[in-house]
């Protein structure tokens, strides 16, 4: 078998895997997607072949544009509410989509997509690697997803965790297979950025564990102090007309935006002064380590398990006791009176940012690869870190 060029002119051994498939519910705005599009097209320019493959239809939106060498499959089987039988049609879909494919491996991101990858590959001898995500004790998934993948998690070959202190999701057994590799943060196109900026910026899904709710009681405790400072809310969700509700108690119609979803980093960063982030609970937070990246100064709740793998506190940003209102508006009104404080910590933040540039990242993924014979992570290997402070 011929070796793969790999970037720089290394090659890339030929017992690695030359085809590989990823597996994901569809290619909206989210950090997985983020990371699948950046880790493909990665691979694609070692000479790889990579598939992904998508419980999604023909048509749905992209968000994170994929390298046009990547091969695309929907399935077109998206979850039903109310209709559990589906994951079995989901499950036979995927398996016959995997054997038509047939990769070298298979990665698959996100708990329940990681049980239907596991189990269709049951009988297949085909290695698979699994990405969990965000926080899994706190995510919103049916206790029984949980269940499932706690007793399918000895198939996965590799079990990629965000953050070393995610691990403690892992039952023990399970935690022997486990890696730590942080997302790729890419430095956002953002030459246009109004550098004296009024404007708090948070973005993400509209969503309970987003903690925009939080965010806004937080700036109304504080915005008097600071008439010419507006807070922007960026994305969309379920949640939208309880946020609207919120802002027209706090008589906050003039000092709060929620315009939906951005086009992407270059949009929300353009006119944002200051990054906020309100999470209940998170995993390593793509728009934050992008708003960092860029420069901003930023301010987060303490929440687990992922803004204290990108935030020192008071060194490249400021971190608050997690759910803490009172708390996080007072780090906004230091933040917001401080001009001196947000140039530091903004020009801090974009050098401890470059941690996490996509190259050092990709090649941890490199490193993950199983070889044609053998297993790289054999079980009772220690997990290993990447990417840390």
């Amino acid at each position: 078998m011929a070796a793969v060029q790999a970037v720089g002119g290394e090659k890339a051994d030929g017992d690695e895997p030359r085809h590989i498939a990823f597996v994901i519910a569809g290619l909206s705005a989210g950090g997985a997607e983020r990371v699948i599009s950046i880790i493909a097209g990665h691979w694609v320019a070692q000479g790889r072949r990579v598939t992904v493959v998508t419980f999604d239809r023909d048509g749905d939106p992209i968000f994170h544009p994929l390298d046009p060498r990547v091969r695309l499959v929907r399935l077109g089987l998206p979850p039903e509410a109310g209709r559990p039988w589906r994951v079995v049609a989901r499950v036979a879909a995927l398996r016959r989509a995997l054997a038509s494919v047939r990769p070298d491996v298979t990665i698959s991101f996100l708990t329940k997509i990681n049980v239907l990858t596991l189990l269709a590959s049951i009988g297949t001898g085909r290695r698979v690697i699994v990405s969990e995500r965000n926080n899994p004790r706190a995510q919103n998934a049916a206790p029984v997803w949980n269940r499932l993948l706690a007793g399918l998690h000895w198939r996965a070959e590799t079990i990629v965790m965000q953050t070393e202190a995610s691990l403690a999701c892992l039952a023990p057994r399970a935690r022997k297979r486990a890696r730590v590799i942080a997302n790729p943060i890419a430095v956002p196109a953002n030459g246009d950025r109004q550098t004296d900026s009024h404007v708090l910026t948070a973005v993400g899904r509209l969503t309970h564990q987003k903690g925009f709710d939080l965010l806004i009681r937080a700036f109304g405790a504080v915005a008097d102090k600071h008439p010419d400072w507006r807070l922007r809310i960026w994305g969309e969700g379920e949640m939208r007309p309880l946020l609207e509700a919120e802002v027209a108690e706090g008589r906050l119609g003039e000092r709060v935006d929620l315009p939906g979803n951005s086009n992407g980093p270059a949009e929300w960063i353009g006119d944002a002064g200051a990054f906020v982030l309100s999470s209940r609970y998170e995993g390593f937070t793509n728009v934050l380590g992008e708003a960092m990246a860029a420069g901003l100064p930023a301010v987060s709740f303490d929440c687990d398990y992922g803004p204290a793998v990108l935030i020192r506190d008071e060194v490249d940003g400021l971190l608050v006791e997690p759910g803490d209102v009172a708390a996080l508006g007072r780090a906004l009104d230091r933040l917001m009176g401080d001009a001196a404080l947000r140039a530091r910590l903004g020009q801090a933040a974009r050098t401890s940012a470059q941690r996490f540039a996509p190259a050092r990242i990709t090649a941890e993924w490199d490193k993950l690869l199983p070889r044609r014979q053998g297993r790289l992570n054999k079980q009772g290997s220690p997990p290993a870190s990447v990417a840390s402070a």
